[in-house]
């Protein structure tokens, strides 16, 4: 079995993912795959103003 190495900044990128998955997508992204692509472009153009992640 192969393992891959944990490295601290991976952390981010995946709590950056799983707000995206999880809380950012509208149900309707998944309904295709360009449809997908069009709702992750807008929420990458808009991280940082319109979608923030805070660690309290």
């Amino acid at each position: 079995t192969f393992y891959l190495h944990i490295h601290p900044s991976l952390g981010g990128i995946e709590i950056l993912g799983r707000f995206i998955k999880y809380k950012w997508l509208p149900l309707e992204a998944f309904l295709n795959f360009q449809k997908l692509k069009e709702m992750l472009k807008k929420i990458l153009q808009a991280s940082g103003y319109k979608y923030g992640i805070n660690f309290y």
